[in-house]
Protein backbone atom coordinates (compact mmCIF):
# COMPACT_ATOMS: atom_id res chain seq x y z
CA UNK A 1 0.00 0.00 0.00
CA UNK A 2 1.44 2.95 -0.91
CA UNK A 3 1.86 6.34 1.33
CA UNK A 4 2.34 9.39 0.24
CA UNK A 5 2.84 12.91 2.41
CA UNK A 6 2.64 16.29 0.93
CA UNK A 7 4.88 18.83 3.48
CA UNK A 8 3.07 21.89 3.18
CA UNK A 9 3.74 25.72 4.97
CA UNK A 10 3.98 29.21 3.86
CA UNK A 11 7.28 30.66 2.10
CA UNK A 12 10.34 29.88 3.85
CA UNK A 13 9.59 27.87 6.77
CA UNK A 14 11.93 24.90 5.79
CA UNK A 15 9.59 22.48 3.58
CA UNK A 16 12.72 22.13 0.58
CA UNK A 17 15.49 22.11 2.65
CA UNK A 18 13.39 19.04 4.88
CA UNK A 19 12.18 17.84 2.08
CA UNK A 20 16.35 17.70 0.97
CA UNK A 21 17.22 16.05 4.30
CA UNK A 22 14.65 13.23 4.20
CA UNK A 23 15.36 12.56 0.46
CA UNK A 24 18.93 13.69 0.26
CA UNK A 25 18.09 14.87 -3.45
CA UNK A 26 18.99 18.65 -3.92
CA UNK A 27 16.19 20.59 -4.53
CA UNK A 28 16.02 24.09 -4.86
CA UNK A 29 15.82 26.19 -1.76
CA UNK A 30 16.52 29.77 -2.95
CA UNK A 31 15.69 32.23 -0.19
CA UNK A 32 12.38 33.52 -2.24
CA UNK A 33 8.22 32.61 -2.39
CA UNK A 34 7.37 29.96 -4.91
CA UNK A 35 10.79 28.41 -5.70
CA UNK A 36 9.18 25.56 -5.77
CA UNK A 37 6.45 25.17 -8.51
CA UNK A 38 6.00 21.76 -9.50
CA UNK A 39 6.10 19.21 -6.27
CA UNK A 40 9.19 17.51 -5.86
CA UNK A 41 8.96 13.90 -5.13
CA UNK A 42 11.23 11.52 -2.75
CA UNK A 43 10.94 7.83 -1.93
CA UNK A 44 11.77 7.64 1.63
CA UNK A 45 12.73 4.09 3.17
CA UNK A 46 10.66 4.02 7.26
CA UNK A 47 13.52 3.62 9.24
CA UNK A 48 12.84 -0.42 10.98
CA UNK A 49 15.25 -2.00 13.22
CA UNK A 50 13.72 -5.36 12.51
CA UNK A 51 13.97 -5.81 8.57
CA UNK A 52 17.58 -5.93 9.18
CA UNK A 53 17.20 -8.20 12.24
CA UNK A 54 15.22 -10.61 10.08
CA UNK A 55 17.51 -10.20 7.15
CA UNK A 56 20.73 -11.47 9.35
CA UNK A 57 18.75 -14.20 10.72
CA UNK A 58 17.80 -15.72 6.85
CA UNK A 59 21.27 -14.52 5.73
CA UNK A 60 18.70 -12.96 2.68
CA UNK A 61 20.10 -12.06 -0.66
CA UNK A 62 17.78 -8.51 -0.75
CA UNK A 63 15.88 -6.41 2.07
CA UNK A 64 13.13 -4.68 0.77
CA UNK A 65 11.92 -2.30 3.77
CA UNK A 66 8.07 -0.13 3.28
CA UNK A 67 8.74 3.35 2.04
CA UNK A 68 6.93 6.90 1.76
CA UNK A 69 6.56 8.86 -1.06
CA UNK A 70 7.45 12.56 0.33
CA UNK A 71 6.10 15.84 -1.56
CA UNK A 72 7.78 19.22 -1.53
CA UNK A 73 4.77 21.21 -2.31
CA UNK A 74 5.61 24.88 -2.85
CA UNK A 75 4.71 27.32 -0.26
CA UNK A 76 0.91 29.06 0.31
CA UNK A 77 -0.20 32.28 1.37
CA UNK A 78 -2.78 33.65 2.77
CA UNK A 79 -5.26 33.85 0.35
CA UNK A 80 -4.54 30.63 -1.86
CA UNK A 81 -8.00 29.36 -2.02
CA UNK A 82 -8.68 32.37 -3.94
CA UNK A 83 -5.72 31.75 -6.08
CA UNK A 84 -3.10 33.85 -4.67
CA UNK A 85 0.25 32.71 -5.02
CA UNK A 86 -0.70 30.35 -7.67
CA UNK A 87 -2.54 28.93 -5.12
CA UNK A 88 -5.07 26.98 -7.04
CA UNK A 89 -2.27 25.00 -8.59
CA UNK A 90 -0.31 24.15 -5.33
CA UNK A 91 -3.65 23.05 -3.62
CA UNK A 92 -4.58 20.64 -6.43
CA UNK A 93 -1.07 19.05 -5.59
CA UNK A 94 -1.86 18.73 -2.16
CA UNK A 95 -5.32 17.01 -2.86
CA UNK A 96 -3.47 13.79 -4.58
CA UNK A 97 -1.75 12.64 -1.44
CA UNK A 98 -2.89 10.88 1.66
CA UNK A 99 -1.77 12.51 4.52
CA UNK A 100 -0.30 16.59 4.91
CA UNK A 101 3.03 17.40 6.81
CA UNK A 102 2.25 20.81 7.84
CA UNK A 103 6.21 22.67 8.01
CA UNK A 104 5.32 25.86 10.71
CA UNK A 105 8.67 28.29 11.28
CA UNK A 106 9.63 28.78 14.94
CA UNK A 107 13.51 29.98 14.19
CA UNK A 108 14.36 33.68 14.12
CA UNK A 109 17.14 34.34 11.04
CA UNK A 110 17.09 38.00 9.49
CA UNK A 111 18.75 36.22 6.22
CA UNK A 112 15.57 34.60 5.86
CA UNK A 113 12.63 36.50 4.57
CA UNK A 114 9.42 35.85 6.24
CA UNK A 115 5.69 36.51 4.00
CA UNK A 116 3.98 37.78 6.89
CA UNK A 117 6.78 39.96 7.96
CA UNK A 118 7.41 38.39 11.41
CA UNK A 119 7.68 34.90 12.97
CA UNK A 120 4.53 33.85 14.52
CA UNK A 121 4.11 29.90 14.41
CA UNK A 122 0.45 30.07 15.73
CA UNK A 123 -0.74 32.39 13.40
CA UNK A 124 0.94 30.70 10.53
CA UNK A 125 -0.44 27.69 11.11
CA UNK A 126 -3.98 29.12 11.25
CA UNK A 127 -3.53 30.27 7.54
CA UNK A 128 -2.75 27.46 6.21
CA UNK A 129 -5.57 25.85 8.04
CA UNK A 130 -7.76 28.62 7.15
CA UNK A 131 -7.04 28.35 3.03
CA UNK A 132 -7.49 24.18 3.52
CA UNK A 133 -10.70 24.85 4.67
CA UNK A 134 -11.75 27.67 2.44
CA UNK A 135 -10.69 25.73 -0.72
CA UNK A 136 -13.13 22.94 0.80
CA UNK A 137 -15.77 24.79 0.80
CA UNK A 138 -15.55 26.49 -2.37
CA UNK A 139 -15.16 22.72 -3.87
CA UNK A 140 -18.08 21.18 -1.53
CA UNK A 141 -20.36 23.96 -2.93
CA UNK A 142 -19.77 23.83 -6.70
CA UNK A 143 -20.78 20.18 -5.91
CA UNK A 144 -23.71 20.78 -4.31
CA UNK A 145 -24.80 22.81 -7.43
CA UNK A 146 -24.27 20.08 -9.70
CA UNK A 147 -25.87 17.43 -7.84
CA UNK A 148 -29.06 19.54 -6.89
CA UNK A 149 -30.59 19.33 -10.39
CA UNK A 150 -29.56 15.54 -10.46
CA UNK A 151 -31.25 15.05 -6.60
CA UNK A 152 -34.59 16.48 -8.29
CA UNK A 153 -34.96 14.20 -10.61
CA UNK A 154 -35.27 11.38 -8.43
CA UNK A 155 -31.80 10.52 -8.36
CA UNK A 156 -30.83 8.61 -4.78
CA UNK A 157 -27.24 8.37 -4.96
CA UNK A 158 -27.28 11.87 -5.52
CA UNK A 159 -29.56 12.79 -2.40
CA UNK A 160 -27.17 10.69 -0.37
CA UNK A 161 -24.02 12.52 -1.19
CA UNK A 162 -25.73 15.47 -0.87
CA UNK A 163 -26.87 14.87 2.77
CA UNK A 164 -23.30 14.13 3.68
CA UNK A 165 -21.80 17.06 1.66
CA UNK A 166 -24.19 19.30 3.65
CA UNK A 167 -22.86 18.06 6.84
CA UNK A 168 -19.14 18.65 5.36
CA UNK A 169 -20.39 22.47 4.04
CA UNK A 170 -21.96 23.25 7.95
CA UNK A 171 -18.39 22.12 9.50
CA UNK A 172 -16.42 23.94 7.64
CA UNK A 173 -18.49 26.93 8.04
CA UNK A 174 -18.07 26.97 11.52
CA UNK A 175 -14.19 26.88 10.96
CA UNK A 176 -13.61 22.65 11.70
CA UNK A 177 -12.57 20.62 9.51
CA UNK A 178 -14.43 17.65 7.41
CA UNK A 179 -12.02 15.10 9.53
CA UNK A 180 -13.10 16.43 12.50
CA UNK A 181 -16.94 15.42 11.25
CA UNK A 182 -18.17 11.32 12.76
CA UNK A 183 -18.75 9.61 9.70
CA UNK A 184 -19.91 5.92 9.29
CA UNK A 185 -18.01 3.73 6.55
CA UNK A 186 -20.64 4.34 3.76
CA UNK A 187 -20.79 8.35 4.41
CA UNK A 188 -16.44 8.28 3.98
CA UNK A 189 -16.83 6.49 0.81
CA UNK A 190 -18.88 9.14 -0.58
CA UNK A 191 -16.50 11.47 0.30
CA UNK A 192 -13.51 9.60 -0.77
CA UNK A 193 -13.54 10.57 -4.66
CA UNK A 194 -13.63 14.34 -3.39
CA UNK A 195 -10.00 13.84 -1.66
CA UNK A 196 -10.93 17.04 0.62
CA UNK A 197 -7.98 18.69 1.64
CA UNK A 198 -9.24 18.81 5.37
CA UNK A 199 -10.42 15.04 5.53
CA UNK A 200 -6.30 14.24 5.25
CA UNK A 201 -4.79 13.49 8.63
CA UNK A 202 -2.12 16.17 9.62
CA UNK A 203 0.89 15.67 11.50
CA UNK A 204 2.52 19.58 12.84
CA UNK A 205 6.28 19.88 12.64
CA UNK A 206 7.54 22.99 14.41
CA UNK A 207 11.17 23.88 12.58
CA UNK A 208 12.68 25.56 15.70
CA UNK A 209 16.51 26.34 16.55
CA UNK A 210 18.94 24.23 16.80
CA UNK A 211 19.19 24.98 20.61
CA UNK A 212 15.51 23.95 21.02
CA UNK A 213 15.36 20.24 22.00
CA UNK A 214 12.05 20.29 24.67
CA UNK A 215 9.98 18.19 22.53
CA UNK A 216 5.87 19.13 22.98
CA UNK A 217 3.09 16.27 22.89
CA UNK A 218 1.11 17.75 20.25
CA UNK A 219 3.51 18.84 17.65
CA UNK A 220 6.87 17.35 16.42
CA UNK A 221 9.74 20.27 17.28
CA UNK A 222 12.38 19.38 14.47
CA UNK A 223 15.30 21.84 13.66
CA UNK A 224 15.12 21.56 9.94
CA UNK A 225 18.84 23.12 9.85
CA UNK A 226 20.48 20.35 12.29
CA UNK A 227 18.77 17.28 10.51
CA UNK A 228 20.07 18.37 7.00
CA UNK A 229 23.78 18.47 8.65
CA UNK A 230 22.90 15.29 10.17
CA UNK A 231 21.63 13.93 6.58
CA UNK A 232 24.92 15.41 4.70
CA UNK A 233 26.93 13.36 7.23
CA UNK A 234 27.72 8.89 6.14
CA UNK A 235 25.78 6.55 8.95
CA UNK A 236 28.95 6.18 11.08
CA UNK A 237 29.28 10.25 11.83
CA UNK A 238 25.48 10.59 11.94
CA UNK A 239 25.59 7.94 14.82
CA UNK A 240 28.33 9.55 16.93
CA UNK A 241 26.70 12.72 16.52
CA UNK A 242 23.47 11.50 17.55
CA UNK A 243 25.11 10.31 20.56
CA UNK A 244 26.81 13.48 21.82
CA UNK A 245 23.28 15.03 21.11
CA UNK A 246 22.38 12.28 23.71
CA UNK A 247 19.40 11.03 20.84
CA UNK A 248 18.65 7.23 20.22
CA UNK A 249 17.30 8.38 16.56
CA UNK A 250 16.82 11.53 14.48
CA UNK A 251 14.35 14.10 14.19
CA UNK A 252 13.80 12.88 10.72
CA UNK A 253 13.30 9.10 11.48
CA UNK A 254 10.72 10.37 14.06
CA UNK A 255 9.10 12.02 11.42
CA UNK A 256 8.94 9.29 8.90
CA UNK A 257 7.75 6.84 11.83
CA UNK A 258 5.12 9.66 12.85
CA UNK A 259 4.47 10.13 9.18
CA UNK A 260 3.44 6.23 8.61
CA UNK A 261 1.62 6.15 11.39
CA UNK A 262 -0.46 8.40 10.86
CA UNK A 263 -2.79 6.95 8.74
CA UNK A 264 -3.01 4.13 11.03
CA UNK A 265 -0.93 1.21 9.23
CA UNK A 266 1.57 -1.21 10.75
CA UNK A 267 3.99 -4.14 8.84
CA UNK A 268 4.31 -7.41 8.78
CA UNK A 269 7.19 -9.27 6.88
CA UNK A 270 7.95 -11.98 4.72
CA UNK A 271 11.48 -13.27 4.89
CA UNK A 272 13.81 -16.04 3.16
CA UNK A 273 17.34 -16.23 1.68
CA UNK A 274 16.21 -14.49 -1.13
CA UNK A 275 14.67 -11.57 0.58
CA UNK A 276 13.43 -10.43 3.57
CA UNK A 277 10.42 -7.59 3.06
CA UNK A 278 8.21 -5.14 4.74
CA UNK A 279 4.63 -5.05 4.16
CA UNK A 280 2.10 -2.12 4.62
CA UNK A 281 -1.15 -2.48 5.79
CA UNK A 282 -3.85 -0.98 8.22
CA UNK A 283 -4.69 -1.88 11.24
CA UNK A 284 -7.19 -4.57 11.80
CA UNK A 285 -6.49 -6.10 8.42
CA UNK A 286 -7.77 -10.28 8.47
CA UNK A 287 -5.08 -12.13 7.06
CA UNK A 288 -6.56 -12.54 3.54
CA UNK A 289 -6.33 -9.03 3.07
CA UNK A 290 -2.76 -9.25 4.72
CA UNK A 291 -1.65 -12.00 1.98
CA UNK A 292 -3.62 -9.46 -0.39
CA UNK A 293 -0.77 -6.78 0.04
CA UNK A 294 1.95 -9.16 -1.59
CA UNK A 295 -0.45 -10.47 -4.83
CA UNK A 296 -4.34 -10.56 -5.33
CA UNK A 297 -4.05 -14.19 -6.15
CA UNK A 298 -2.85 -14.46 -2.57
CA UNK A 299 -6.10 -12.83 -1.38
CA UNK A 300 -8.41 -14.98 -3.45
CA UNK A 301 -6.75 -17.96 -3.50
CA UNK A 302 -6.24 -17.85 0.81
CA UNK A 303 -6.01 -21.03 2.83
CA UNK A 304 -3.82 -20.48 6.08
CA UNK A 305 -0.78 -18.21 7.00
CA UNK A 306 1.81 -19.69 9.27
CA UNK A 307 2.67 -16.49 11.94
CA UNK A 308 5.17 -15.68 14.51
CA UNK A 309 6.16 -12.67 16.38
CA UNK A 310 9.41 -11.15 14.39
CA UNK A 311 10.79 -11.21 18.43
CA UNK A 312 9.77 -14.82 19.29
CA UNK A 313 11.49 -16.05 15.57
CA UNK A 314 15.05 -14.30 16.31
CA UNK A 315 14.67 -15.27 20.04
CA UNK A 316 14.50 -18.92 18.03
CA UNK A 317 17.67 -18.45 15.96
CA UNK A 318 15.85 -19.71 12.62
CA UNK A 319 12.59 -20.87 11.40
CA UNK A 320 12.77 -24.44 12.24
CA UNK A 321 13.60 -23.95 15.44
CA UNK A 322 11.00 -21.79 15.85
CA UNK A 323 8.60 -24.78 14.85
CA UNK A 324 9.95 -27.20 16.54
CA UNK A 325 9.14 -25.48 19.68
CA UNK A 326 5.27 -24.62 18.49
CA UNK A 327 5.72 -21.21 18.11
CA UNK A 328 4.89 -20.79 14.49
CA UNK A 329 0.80 -20.46 14.58
CA UNK A 330 -1.70 -21.75 11.95
CA UNK A 331 -4.00 -19.08 11.15
CA UNK A 332 -7.05 -18.82 9.65
CA UNK A 333 -9.14 -16.21 7.89
CA UNK A 334 -10.33 -14.66 11.17
CA UNK A 335 -7.19 -14.14 12.12
CA UNK A 336 -6.48 -10.01 12.63
CA UNK A 337 -2.42 -9.27 12.03
CA UNK A 338 -0.51 -7.50 14.52
CA UNK A 339 2.52 -4.72 13.53
CA UNK A 340 5.41 -7.30 13.37
CA UNK A 341 3.91 -10.51 12.29
CA UNK A 342 6.17 -12.59 10.27
CA UNK A 343 4.27 -14.87 8.20
CA UNK A 344 4.43 -17.71 5.08
CA UNK A 345 0.85 -18.16 3.35
CA UNK A 346 -0.45 -20.98 2.07
CA UNK A 347 -2.72 -20.72 -0.99
CA UNK A 348 -4.77 -23.09 -3.97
Amino acid sequence: MPLSVGIVGLPNVGKSTLFQALTKNQVDTSNYPFATIDPNVGVVAVPDERIEKLALLSKSAKVVPTTIEFYDIAGLVKGASKGEGLGNKFLSHIREVDAICHVVRSFEDPNVVHVAGKVDPESDRKTILYELAMADLEQVIRILDTLDGKSRTGDKEAAKTIQVLQRIKTALDQGQTALSIDLNDDERKVLKSFNLLTMKPVLTVLNVDEKDNEQDENLLKISVKLEAELASFDPDEASAYLNELGWKESGLTKLIKACYGLLGLITYFTTGEDETRAWTIEKETLAPQAAGAIHTDFEKGFIRAEVINWKELLDSGSEASAKSKGLMRMEGKEYVFQDGDVAIFHFS
